[in-house]
């Protein structure tokens, strides 16, 4: 069945790709992008491309997760097209490489607003819809950092991505008697094909970085992305992360997983995670509110 789908961040890496993927599976997709001008326009450019070519129901919009304005004036254009949202991927997010100390606290409060905030004015805008139509979706992507190994000098970035799940966890409650379904995909470090590391943000307090980067820590950083890689296997492949939200999306309603995990690297989020969401299962059941656990049918 086709659905209506909304991504955040779709101009590269996982979002590009789960766009397209969605699109191929015959879904009507709305690939948001902050500019989708940037660079050229390149990115908007290949999926109108895609879109002529294979004769697919994808469109790029302009969105900003930092803007309520222009999530409001990007959902309105998707209800006046559309007149539904049926799925709401989460994927908008961005990273950052160095030392803690020597990232400002503007800079811990702009990443916190991009992968946390970010989502929570997308579901302002989006949920007064959704709960309207008594059964819909919502697909987080998370990380494995947020629960499996955490090697140093991305912890602005982990601390974000953790403050997310938690928001899923409880919007999957607070949703599920309106028929949303809540699942959290939880990529590993692909440290190939995708450009998260490549456009990742650097430290705005160099002299504090350099105290780390020239003196008891010189070389952790070239160790700690070259230990990543080397655990990544030779045929990981991030388009999977794509094919697990497609998966996602074709299952029947009320029977999808809370959680996916896609980490070639097996970091050990998925054993974390596993206990994790057993406590919190069993915590309901114990507070007479196990039917939180799954959406109404």
């Amino acid at each position: 069945m086709q659905q209506t789908i909304l991504i955040t961040g779709a101009s590269s890496g996982f979002g590009a790709m789960t766009a397209k993927a969605l699109a191929r599976a015959g879904h009507g997709v709305y690939a948001s992008m902050r500019d989708p001008q940037a660079r050229g326009g390149a990115a908007a450019a290949e999926m109108e491309r895609l879109a002529r070519e294979e004769k697919l129901a994808l469109k790029t919009i302009a969105l900003d997760v930092l803007s309520e304005s222009s999530i409001k004036g990007a959902v309105e254009t998707i209800l006046a097209e559309a007149g539904r949202i049926d799925v709401v991927i989460h994927n908008a997010g961005h990273m950052v490489f160095g030392p803690t100390e020597a990232f400002t606290p503007e800079q811990l409060a702009q990443l916190y607003d991009i992968n946390v905030l970010g989502t929570q004015r997308v579901n302002r805008a989006v949920l007064p819809g959704m709960r309207s139509l008594g059964q819909a979706l919502m697909i987080w992507v998370g990380s494995s950092s947020t629960r499996g190994g955490t090697p140093p000098f991305l912890a602005p970035y982990f601390a974000a991505k953790a403050g997310m799940d938690a928001l899923a966890q409880s919007y999957a409650l607070e949703l599920a008697r309106f028929g949303i379904e809540t699942s959290i995909v939880v990529p590993g470090a692909f440290t190939k094909g995708t450009e998260h590391f490549a456009h990742s943000g650097k430290p705005a307090d160099t002299e504090r970085a350099a105290a780390y980067w020239s003196g008891t820590y010189a070389g952790v950083d070239d160790q700690a992305l070259k230990g990543l890689a080397r655990l990544e296997p030779a045929d990981a492949d991030p388009s999977k992360v794509a094919q697990a939200i497609v998966d996602l999306v074709a299952m029947p309603h009320g029977r999808r997983p809370f959680r996916v995990h896609i980490d070639p690297s097996d970091d050990g989020a998925t054993i974390v995670n596993g206990v994790a969401d057993r406590v919190r299962a069993q915590l309901l059941e114990r507070i007479g509110l196990a039917d939180l656990l799954h959406p109404s049918l």
